[in-house]
């Protein structure tokens, strides 16, 4: 039952192995080598590359000021690609002195045409993680050792034998995965063999959301798709905006109550009923930029999350963006430029850019207590592509996270580092090496932190 429909077009995956656009965003964002603008000044000229109102710097009033932060708390389980239906957790408690415990290979890493996106969850003692392949493993959260291993290619679908992307969500014992083989499918949690397999029109390339027995994923023709928990019956769906440029990676549902939060390719944030999917409010966070070509990609990539009633996004257009749950009202924006989520705790809110600052930002005003570039000093060096796309390369590395985790923030990145970060300051503390690059957000179970590289590899670190 579409709530609102829209001519579509044919949707094409824009692979951005593009160089990272800061706030302060490059004029030529697709120039691999010059960090410098296209346009030549004369002598005694200045060209102004960015408009005023995009500059972000930390507020004078919040110098030195104190913000509080929640107490950590033990995350029992990682069911869900946020952890939580509205993908928000806090402040996680993991140990003081975090180091590698073990890394295993979960299947085959990216490589041309196929991709590792899909973020792990972790329940019941194993941790979950799906490879370039579309194969799903579980594997025991303490030591590593691998419980099954089940294939999602349906194997009659000529039409995308190069599929990648999807995500996977735990609920009641199952595992809910969408592929993109255009499928959404449950599997026995404890054995990875399957209950059910629901077709869908188009491939998705994010994960599912399961609240309430149904089934949430956005499809790549910028649908979202529901069903039946227990039968993989189709339920309603609406239909978003059409868009054609699109990133690899993809956004999944917040849900919160009887409302869904959901995230397009087409800049849409929207709130849905969960019951029917009747639409409550529709924000649109794009702006265009003279200074970048890249702002009219308007995907938000990153999920959104809601925490205490409100709603934080950001979009690859450069907004990021707090709304009201209940009435859709704006309360606030700063011109962010991000390919991940947010995450809420306390008085703040933090946000990792796409050219690698961290911003931790007002969760009541939006004003912004300090900032840190990851990618400072970042010289020569080219890193792998975009979410591990191979053959394309960038002078900036892409960060994702952050995790809160009692006053530090861990970040993880193409460069092969974890970055820990002091969550009141912005101080890099230390870097762990993962010797791996890591473009998908960690996430925790108990004592243990758990990151996925782009070599299928799964590193526990406690």
């Amino acid at each position: 039952m579409i709530r609102r429909s829209t001519i579509l077009a044919t949707v094409t995956v824009i692979a951005i192995g593009l160089s990272g656009c800061s706030t302060i965003s490059r004029l030529n964002p697709f120039d691999r080598d010059d960090d410098g603008p296209s346009e030549m000044a004369g002598e005694g000229q200045r060209i102004s590359i960015v408009p005023a109102d995009q500059i972000l710097e930390p507020a004078e009033a919040l110098k030195g000021v104190d913000f509080a932060l929640p107490q950590p708390q033990t995350v029992a389980a990682w069911p869900l690609p946020g952890g939580t239906p509205e993908q928000a957790l806090g402040n996680v408690a993991l140990g003081e002195n975090l180091a590698v415990a073990w890394r295993r290979s979960f299947g085959d890493g990216s490589k041309r045409g196929r991709y590792v996106t899909a973020p792990p969850v972790a329940a019941d003692g194993k941790v979950f993680a799906m490879d370039s392949e579309g194969r799903v493993a579980a594997l025991d959260a303490r030591t590593g050792a691998q419980v099954w291993r089940t294939s999602t290619n349906p194997g009659d679908n000529k039409r995308d034998r190069l599929a990648f992307g999807g995500g996977m969500a735990y609920a009641d014992g199952k595992l809910y995965v969408a592929t993109g083989y255009r499928e959404v499918l449950q599997m026995d949690a404890r054995s990875g063999a399957i209950g059910w397999r629901s077709r869908t029109p188009e491939a998705i390339h994010g994960a599912p959301t399961v609240a309430a027995g149904r089934v949430m994923a956005i499809a790549l023709d910028n649908t979202l798709l529901t069903f039946d928990a227990a039968t993989g019956a189709p339920s309603w769906t609406y239909q978003a905006l059409s868009e054609p440029a699109r990133i690899l990676a993809a956004s999944s549902p917040a849900v919160s109550g009887d409302t869904v939060v959901a995230a397009f390719g087409s800049g849409e944030l929207v709130a849905l009923r969960a019951a029917n999917g009747n639409d409550l409010w529709n924000e649109a966070l794009s702006r265009a930029s003279r200074t970048s070509a890249l702002s009219e990609i308007r995907d938000i990539a990153g999920r959104p999350v809601i925490y205490q009633g409100d709603v934080f996004a950001v979009s690859h257009s450069g907004v990021f963006a707090a709304t009201d749950l209940r009435t859709g009202q704006a309360l606030w924006s700063l011109p962010v430029v991000g390919v991940t989520a947010p995450w809420p705790a306390g008085d703040v809110v933090y946000v990792v850019s796409k050219g690698g600052e961290v911003i931790c930002a007002s969760r009541e005003t939006g004003q912004i207590y300090w900032m840190r570039d990851l990618n400072e000093g970042f010289k020569g060096k080219k890193v792998g592509g975009v979410f591990g796309i191979s053959g394309q390369r960038q002078n900036r590395p892409l960060w994702s996270g952050p995790l809160l985790a009692g006053e530090r923030l861990l970040i993880t990145g193409q460069t092969g580092d974890m970055v820990v970060l002091n969550a009141k300051t912005g101080e890099i503390q230390r870097r762990i090496g993962l010797k791996g690059s890591a473009t998908i957000s960690p996430i925790a179970m108990g004592d243990t932190l758990y990151v996925v590289t782009q070599d299928a590899d799964l590193i526990a670190i406690r």
